[in-house]
Order: C-alpha cells, then structure tokens, then sequence
C-alpha cells in the first residue's frame, strides 16, 4: 500500500454506499434528537455537514426543502429541522453544533463523544 497522497475524509472500513448511509442515519439523529452519542472520529466527520444543512434551512423554500431531503432521506427530519432547529439559530452566524469528549469505549478503546445543539 502506498501512501494516502491527496485522499480526503474518513474511510471507517466501509464502502462509499455504506460510509453515505451512516452519515445519514447520524445526521437525522442530531436533527431529531439534538444530541447524539458517538465516536469522535464520527462526530467530527458529521459535524461540518449538520452545520451546513442548518444554515441552508434558515431560508425555508422548497428548494432548500428538496435539497435537504436528498442529503437526509427523512421527511421528519426534514420537517423538524425547518421548523423547529433552523429557527433558532437564526441571529448565530454558524458554530450551530458542539463536540465534548465523554470518555472511552471499554470494548474497544474508542474515544466517545456527544455532539449536540448549542443552545
């Protein structure tokens, strides 16, 4: 194997289909739940990704809507991010999320994080 010259992101030893889904399922979580719990290789993989649907939702059109749904899947979390999230986030000029280090994974030594909503 030669060096990893130019490749950006994280693999997580999965495939590009599997590494997308993941994604997805991690961001409706925070969406849903204003917090989850993770690695903190995951956390800081998402967290650029949260911060820039945000952003998107402050302007509510149905073409943020649709381009929203295309990176999520979820119409409920769709829903929730437009009415409830976005909203309040309305006079912060970005840094809508925080990562904070809980602690380590006894199974496998992973570093575990809560990324969450700033209030």
């Amino acid at each position: 194997m030669g060096m990893r010259h130019k490749v950006a992101g994280r693999g997580f030893g999965r495939s590009s289909g599997q590494r997308r889904a993941l994604y997805k399922s991690l961001m409706i979580g925070v969406i849903l739940h204003d917090r989850i719990r993770t690695t903190e290789a995951k956390a800081k993989e998402i967290q650029p990704m949260v911060e820039k649907l945000i952003t998107q939702a402050r302007t509510d059109s149905p073409h943020n809507r649709g381009l929203a749904l295309s990176s999520l899947g979820s119409a409920a979390a769709v829903e929730r991010l437009f009415t409830e999230v976005a909203p309040r986030f309305t006079g912060r000029p970005g840094g809508y999320t925080r990562i904070f280090k809980i602690g380590v994974r006894p199974g496998d030594g992973a570093v575990v994080c809560q990324l969450e909503m700033v209030e």
